[in-house]
């Protein structure tokens, strides 16, 4: 039997935020040569999952596409992250 949408938003949530690293320090993010900023970017993906959650906890049921989207964007921000040399390519978000 396939998940409810609340259920498969929070797996993926949790994949995201086990694949993506969110601790680096201002200066593991800043240094050397950026494609994208890093620090933005994992500031906004940050906001979205805390967002996500929050809106679950109340009963907010998201449809098909806001699981698209948010991992379409998961997706993007790990390729970001991987050619500032900051995750190796061999992890994937789902």
């Amino acid at each position: 039997m396939k998940p409810s949408t609340p259920d498969a938003m929070a797996s993926l949530i949790n994949d995201i935020r086990g694949a993506i690293p969110f601790g680096f320090s201002e200066a593991e993010l800043c240094s050397g040569t950026c494609k994208g900023c890093s620090k933005k970017l994992l500031e906004f993906l940050d906001q979205e999952l805390s967002d996500w959650s929050m809106r679950l906890n109340v009963g907010d049921k998201p449809n098909l596409g806001d699981i698209h989207r948010l991992a379409k964007t998961a997706r993007k921000i790990y390729t970001a992250l991987e050619k500032n040399n900051l995750v190796q390519a061999s992890r994937a978000v789902s």
